[in-house]
């Protein structure tokens, strides 16, 4: 991994612009909390909030009124990156199945995907050092959340 000291909110701002296209059918609120820089490969950790945005938006669709939002926060010598929606959130007693391949909560008529999109985030936190997991609540929304080692410590 060639890893670079890069902005992760500016990041996270890039991949939301092309993410989010405004069309008029749906209200979502983005709340981008200023996140701590990061010691990573960038197209990587692209690809991760790329994926982790991506769900957020496709859980939520059909909701009148879409939060999401991004924070961050160096602890113990690492930094916690997260993604809170108010989506449709999972049942925690299926959580051992979010990161497997081709593991799927909800019904391909429901929500569509291959589900490989969090196998994909795991294994690169993973090559990064860091870990991966996750809250939620059916019909509450959900919470993911990654660490990566602190370049300060």
């Amino acid at each position: 991994l060639i890893r670079t000291i890069f902005s992760m909110t500016e990041l996270v701002q890039m991949v939301w612009n092309d993410l989010y296209v405004k069309d008029g059918t749906r209200n979502v609120e983005f709340i981008l909390k200023p996140l701590p820089d990061t010691l990573a490969e960038r197209a990587m950790m692209q690809q991760v909030w790329i994926n982790l945005i991506s769900n957020a938006l496709k859980y939520t669709r059909n909701n009148q009124q879409t939060t999401i939002e991004i924070s961050g926060e160096q602890k113990d010598g690492e930094i916690i990156y997260s993604v809170k929606d108010n989506g449709s959130g999972f049942d925690m007693q299926f959580y051992d199945k979010l990161f497997g391949v081709f593991q799927r909560l909800h019904s391909q008529e429901e929500f569509e995907g291959t589900g490989v999109g969090l196998a994909i985030v795991e294994r690169i936190i993973s090559k990064h050092g860091g870990k991966i997991w996750a809250e939620g609540k059916v019909n509450e929304g959900a919470v993911f959340y990654f660490s990566l080692p602190d370049r300060n410590t």
